[in-house]
This record gives structure tokens, C-alpha cells and sequence, in this order.
């Protein structure tokens, strides 16, 4: 083993010319771990692998008579009334936490690691061990007695590294939310660390940094939205391209009752003018462009904040292009309408010296494409057949009707009347509708949902349900009716225009019964996982989950919560076979909960579901976070109107069912 020292620290460390990993033993997470390993003892414990580098783990080679105050904290025991939570740990001002996996082991066998606290006034301020502490507030609740908390003391001076230990105390620990993780990164910041600094410290990339730094400098109000699960992912960090008066503008607009704020990509168009194009679609240099250029931390490339100013240099580059393919010998260089996709099946290849043309491509997202060699069918027969004639020439290539700002005047023309014609004929809408779901075009994306779960066990299970199933079976059925007029089903989006007639002439084939098996199962396909329109949707559908899904192995090993397990033995039993076994391991209550199912020793009950599976969905512990019950709780107000005028049409829940 090599030690590579700088300073009196251990800076790297190598086995066999190799970093190795550094594996870590947290005794905090206890059983709450759904595989923890067990040491000598048999106590629980979570392997942390260490990945960044050696020096921040704080291996120094100081005695301790030598050591700083922060490689080397002085240990004391300290009342625990002289404690608070320190303003620098990054979950200080946070509801307070559930302790009750770590209170029993603490109650029986007391800390087994100490808190890193800093004084602070007359009070020492935890900086790692929040959970620690709240537990032992919990036993000198209970006992009456002020317990001595065994305590490591940085030094107060280093608030830098007090908000670095607090961020990997609580990353290694408990999974904080994104947006702490974003404050406490903008507050080590702020303490004087350069982006460089913080990037080495965690072992994460530069880029990482400054894309936290980003979400964290956005307005309070929009920080607060997205820590409250109001806004995506992919709207909070659109609007970090945005300036602090469009920031301000699209507040103005959320909290609006008559207008509403653009959400997901439409933000991010919002924010650049309507298109957005990125750097790498220039065909000049960027470097000696004129206009701005918003730096777009979350995307490999900038965007650029004026279109017109864009398209004004692009269309420059696009010329010099033609002026140098033309110089270059070719015969004609054709530059198509901008957004006029260029077929290659309808075009035959041919080579310079035979006449071949450059045909040039220019997409609405500034990308521009240069198909060299290329001749139309008719053009390679006509060359044919003079070829044959022993003709000495070739007919020269037959000038457009029509100007390019004449043709944009006609298509426009046209494009308003086809319009008016679809508002006018909603069965043909309807099938154009259905097309663009499934091949998309310039305004329409498509993206199937894939299934993936962290698990492969969840994968396992939810791939082996009836629901599956169903829909498997839905998609061969309406797969079919394509197959029977030989198109591809296929749901993908390639930008071809051909492909949208091509299914939309298929779907014109269809009945209108027909249309709506189809529509009902793209729309099912593509339905986003994991939000409130899945519980909105279950609500108007009716679904009976206790149909498709019924507790299975994966379940009971998924569910660690005793709270949880516990109000389920309530709920399928009496409160008071709950309250008897309340102190049972989670184990022997998950034991209970299937014997109450299969029937063993009492009557069965085979249709029971958890309320976390039932519509709408209900949480097991009050007051606790839910996913399923948060996203109905968010939109209930738009469906139970309706559901209070329709009674009879609303069906009746699974649990008085059961």
C-alpha cells in the first residue's frame, strides 16, 4: 500500500498501483436499511463507499497533542440542554424527524457514535447527528433526566467546513431533498469556497457544482415551489436560463387565477423566445457571434436568447456554403424551405462528375443538414435515357414556379384553410390527432413510457401483473389493425412526415370504433408515471385495483415501516390486535398482516388492500408523507364536485368492498 502525504495528511492512497475503494460502516441507519450488513456483534450496520478523495475523510498523520481542531476534534460530554441545532446544518429550520427506527437501540445501548458540534454562544450547535440529538430529547422526555451526550467540537471559526460536514453527514445518511442540497451548496459558497474547491472536497465534477449553484440563486418563492413538489424537474431548471424579471414575470403568471405559467419544455421556450436553439446547431463560431448566448447548465450546450439575430448569422454560413460547394465543381446546390424535410428514400444517388446536386436541409431547431450527391428519379431517368440516346447534354435542371416568399405565401394560404377544415370536421381531426400521437412532427413529441424500476424485483413484479398484461394484450389487438393495411405501429417520433400521412391514411381506413381503441391505447402508452394524472385517472376510470393487484412477496419485503405495518394489521383486523402486537418486530407484524389475508387461524380475507392501494388512495399514518395520497390530495378538488353530483356512478370503495 502506497500513502501519498501533503501537509501531514493523507492526500491518496494506492494498493497495487490502484485507488481502492474506501468502504465506511454507518451504525446510524439501523434497521431502517432493507439489507443491512451485521458486524461481529450482530449489530446493523450500511457499507458507505467512500469515492471521493482520500484527504476529505480526514486522515492525518499528526499526534494528537499536534492535530488542528477540525482533523482532529476535541471529544467531551456535554448536557444535553446546552445542545440546539446549528443554523449551519443543512436541515436546521426542517420538521422534526421520525427517530422511532433508532430509539430503541438507542434507549438499550446508547450512542454509539458522537455528534460534531461547534460552540455557538452559550450553546454548542450540532452540525452532524440531528437524529441523534432529537432521539435523546426523546428519552429525557421520557426518563426526566438530562442525559451527557458524547460530543466531538470543531473548531467555531471553520463555518466552511461545519456546512461540509453537515452535507456529508446528511447525503450519507438520510437522502436530503435536492433543494437542501442546493442551499447548503449556495451557503458553502457563499463561506468562500470557489466552485474548483467544492468540486475536489466531494469528489463531483465542476460542472455538478454550478449546476447546484444555479438552482440555488433562483427567487425564494420559485425555490419554495419546487421544495413543495409544486413545480418538475424539468421547469426548475429551465428557469434557471431565466433573467430575475423573467423569473419575476412567470410568478406573476403562476399565481395568477386568469392566466397560467408555461411548465416543462414550453418554459424553456418561453424563456428563449418561443425556439429554442442550441450552440452546436451553428454552422459559424460561436465564439465571434454578436448576440447573446445563455449558458445552459443542464444541457450540453448553450442556447441562443435571440432567435431572429441566430437565423440572421446561420443564413450568412448557409451561403458561404453554397458559394464553396459551387466553386467545388458541383452542378446545382438546392437550399430547401426551412422546416421542408429532405427524403432520401425519393432521391437517387449520383455522384458530382454525373450530375449529382447538393440538396441543403434547415430544421426549425437551427439544425442544418447537406445531403451532397443527390438527384430526383426523374431527373436520374431523363439522364438515363439521354445517356442511351447518345444525347450530348443534359436538359437543364427546371426552375422552381415560384419564388421561395411566394411559396411561403401559398403554403400559409394553405396551411389556414386545412385548419379551418379540421375544426370543422372533428372524425378526421380525431384520426390526424391519433397519428401525431404516434409519429409526432415538428410541434408534437412522443416518447413512450418505459418501464423502470430501481429494483429488478419491483421490475419483476409489475411486468408479471395483470395490468401488464392487459395492456400487452390491448397493443397486439390494436397493433393488428395496422399490420392488416402493412404500417408499422410503431410508436416513435423520426421527424418524417411521410410516416404521419402514412398512419393517418390508415387511420381514415378505420371505423370510428376502431380509432378509439387506438387512441385509447396510445394515450395509455404514453401516460406519464408516477403523478397526479394517474390518480386522476384511476378516480374517473373507476378501477377496481384489487382486480390487478393483489400484496405479493416484493410488497412485504418492500415495507419496512412498523407505523405502516401496524395501522394495516388495524385495518384488516380490530385496533386492538394492533395495539397487542404494536411492539413486535416488523418481521412478526408482517406475519400477522399475511396471516390475516390467507386465513390462517381466522377468516380470510383475500380482497383486503392497504389504503395506499385503494381510489382513492388514503395514507396509513397520519401526518406522514405519502406519494399517492399527497397526488390526490393536490387535485381531489377538480374530481369530487363531480363525484358528489353523480353518486351513483362513482364506485364504491375497495375497502368497504372487502
Amino acid at each position: 500500500m502506497t500513502l501519498v502525504i501533503a501537509e501531514a495528511q493523507v492526500a491518496e492512497i494506492w494498493v497495487e498501483g490502484r485507488a481502492p475503494l474506501i468502504t465506511i460502516r454507518d451504525y446510524d441507519w439501523g434497521e431502517t436499511d432493507p439489507a443491512p450488513c451485521r458486524d461481529g456483534d450482530g449489530f446493523p450496520f450500511t457499507k458507505i463507499n467512500w469515492r471521493g478523495p482520500a484527504w476529505a475523510l480526514g486522515l492525518s498523520l499528526y499526534p494528537p497533542e499536534k492535530e488542528t481542531p477540525m482533523a482532529q476534534p476535541d471529544l467531551k460530554h456535554i448536557p444535553l440542554d446546552e445542545l440546539r441545532i446549528s443554523k449551519l446544518n443543512m436541515r436546521h429550520g426542517r420538521k422534526k424527524p421520525d427517530v422511532s427506527d433508532i430509539l430503541p437501540s438507542i434507549r438499550e445501548s446508547g450512542l454509539r457514535q458522537t455528534l460534531l458540534v461547534r460552540r455557538e454562544g452559550k450553546y454548542y450547535g450540532v452540525i452532524a447527528g440531528r437524529r441523534r440529538f432529537f432521539a435523546l430529547k426523546e428519552i429525557a422526555k421520557e426518563t426526566g433526566e438530562i442525559p451527557l451526550v458524547p460530543c466531538a467540537i470543531m473548531t467555531e471559526k471553520d463555518a466552511a467546513s461545519a456546512i461540509a460536514a453537515s452535507v456529508i453527514e446528511n447525503v450519507g445518511r438520510l437522502p436530503a431533498t435536492e433543494m437542501e442540497q442546493y442551499e447548503a451548496f449556495k451557503r458553502l459558497h457563499d463561506e468562500g469556497k470557489v466552485v474548483e474547491d467544492i468540486a475536489t472536497f466531494f469528489g463531483v465534477t465542476e460542472l455538478l457544482v454550478r449546476r447546484v449553484l444555479a438552482l440555488a440563486s433562483l427567487a425564494d418563492p420559485i425555490r419554495k415551489l419546487y421544495a413543495e413538489d409544486e413545480l418538475d424537474r424539468e421547469t426548475i431548471r429551465a428557469l434557471t436560463l431565466a433573467t430575475p424579471d423573467q423569473q419575476a414575470e412567470w410568478l406573476r403568471l403562476f399565481e395568477s387565477e386568469t392566466e397560467r405559467a408555461p411548465m416543462g419544455r414550453s418554459c424553456k421556450a418561453w424563456i428563449t423566445g418561443g425556439t429554442t436553439i442550441t450552440t452546436d446547431k451553428a454552422l459559424f463560431d460561436p465564439e465571434t457571434y454578436d448576440g447573446q448566448v445563455t449558458a445552459d447548465l443542464f444541457g450540453e450546450h448553450g442556447v441562443f436568447a435571440d432567435v431572429d439575430q441566430f437565423w440572421e448569422a446561420q443564413s450568412a454560413a448557409i451561403a458561404a456554403r453554397i458559394e464553396a460547394y459551387k466553386e467545388e465543381g458541383w452542378n446545382d446546390v438546392i437550399c430547401l424551405e426551412r422546416g421542408a424535410y429532405f427524403h432520401r428514400w425519393g432521391h437517387v444517388q449520383c455522384a458530382k462528375e454525373d450530375g449529382g446536386r447538393v440538396f441543403i436541409e434547415t430544421r426549425h431547431d437551427g439544425t442544418v443538414l447537406f445531403h451532397e450527391g443527390q438527384l430526383t428519379p426523374a431527373d436520374a431517368r431523363k439522364r438515363q435515357q439521354s445517356a442511351k440516346g447518345g444525347g450530348d447534354a443534359v436538359p437543364a435542371a427546371i426552375r422552381p414556379e415560384m419564388s421561395g416568399p411566394l411559396a411561403e405565401y401559398i403554403l400559409l394560404h394553405r396551411h389556414a384553410a386545412a385548419q379551418a377544415s379540421l375544426a370543422a370536421s372533428p372524425a378526421i381531426a380525431l384520426r390526424l390527432m391519433v397519428a401525431h400521437a404516434m409519429a409526432g412532427s415538428a410541434l408534437w413529441d412522443v416518447r413512450p413510457h418505459e418501464l423502470r424500476a430501481r429494483k429488478d424485483e419491483t421490475q419483476a413484479s409489475v411486468e408479471g401483473s395483470a395490468s401488464v398484461a392487459a395492456l400487452t394484450e390491448a397493443t397486439e389487438q390494436t397493433n393488428a389493425l395496422f399490420k392488416a393495411l402493412n404500417v408499422n405501429p410503431a410508436l416513435r417520433r423520426n421527424g418524417d412526415d411521410y410516416r404521419l400521412c402514412e398512419l393517418f391514411s390508415a387511420l381514415l381506413a378505420m371505423s370510428d370504433e376502431e380509432v378509439m381503441q387506438v387512441l385509447s391505447n396510445v394515450i395509455a402508452r404514453t401516460l406519464e408515471a408516477g403523478n397526479s394524472i394517474v390518480e386522476a385517472v384511476l378516480h374517473v376510470c373507476g378501477t377496481d385495483l384489487s382486480a390487478t393487484w393483489k400484496p405479493d412477496e416484493v410488497f412485504f419485503d418492500l415495507t419496512k415501516d412498523k407505523r405502516a405495518i401496524n395501522a394495516m394489521i388495524g385495518d384488516i383486523a380490530t385496533t386492538s390486535l394492533a395495539d397487542s402486537c404494536s411492539t413486535d418486530t416488523g418481521k412478526a407484524q408482517k406475519q400477522v398482516l399475511a396471516n390475516r389475508i390467507t386465513g390462517e387461524g381466522c377468516e380470510s380475507n383475500p380482497d383486503w388492500r392497504p389504503g395506499w392501494m385503494q381510489v382513492p388512495p388514503t395514507r396509513l399514518v397520519e401526518g406522514a408523507g405519502s406519494l399517492p395520497a399527497d397526488a390526490w390530495t393536490r387535485i381531489a378538488g377538480l374530481f369530487e364536485a363531480e363525484a358528489d353530483t353523480t353518486p351513483d356512478e362513482t364506485p364504491e370503495s375497495q375497502q368497504d368492498a372487502a
